[in-house]
């Protein structure tokens, strides 16, 4: 599945890391999860993927958020801790990783992730 939110994407990590270095970027990193975990689970869950997607504005939806939680889900949990966000957010870069790697399989529903 190809998520397409409507938007141009810019990367902007490698100017990140040339401002802030390689452990301010993984500390800007770091805050970023914090922002979107559940703060009771202290991981992002669907649940709260979806809630900040919405404060944000942004219509996402269900197969989308569960794709983005799968394509970073290392452990199979359903969720992502700050490991997982971090290498997935690596991964995603452009200009990082030469190219991101979109999730194209299929969920069998959303159900069972947003447990």
């Amino acid at each position: 599945m190809e998520l397409n939110f409507g938007m141009d994407f810019e990367d902007y990590f490698p100017s990140m890391i040339a401002r802030f270095g390689a452990e301010g970027f993984i500390n800007e990193l770091c805050n970023g999860f914090r922002l979107l975990m559940d703060v009771n689970k202290g991981l992002i869950t669907f649940e709260s993927l979806k809630m900040n997607c919405s404060m944000l504005g942004l219509e996402v939806r269900d197969d989308e958020l569960v794709c983005m939680l799968m394509e970073g889900d290392l452990d199979g949990d359903g969720a992502l801790n700050q490991m997982e966000f971090c290498i997935l957010m690596f991964r995603l870069s452009p200009c990082l990783m030469g190219g991101p790697k979109i999730c194209t399989s299929t969920h069998q529903g959303v159900d069972s992730m947003s447990m």
